[in-house]
């Protein structure tokens, strides 16, 4: 079963780039996959909140999570 984070008050885009940094870390989601399949970790309710704030941000559901997670930090 899917882990469901807890819901903050507000979804921001650093939300939800920082947890789905957190469930590709935990092999949980692929870089590869596209974003709406968040939506199995973040409560239903509080999914158009989430598809507002990427859109805001210029993101579409259908583009892959490494397009979210572009900020990503690498390290040697």
């Amino acid at each position: 079963m899917p882990k469901v984070i807890q819901s903050p008050t507000k979804y921001t885009i650093d939300v939800i780039t920082e947890e789905a940094a957190r469930l590709v870390r935990e092999r949980r989601l692929h870089r590869r996959q596209p974003i709406y399949t968040l939506c199995k970790y973040i409560p239903a309710r509080e999914w158009p909140n989430v598809e507002c704030e990427l859109e805001r941000h210029d993101f579409l559901l259908r583009d892959s999570i490494i397009d979210l997670l572009s900020k990503e930090e690498w390290r040697d």
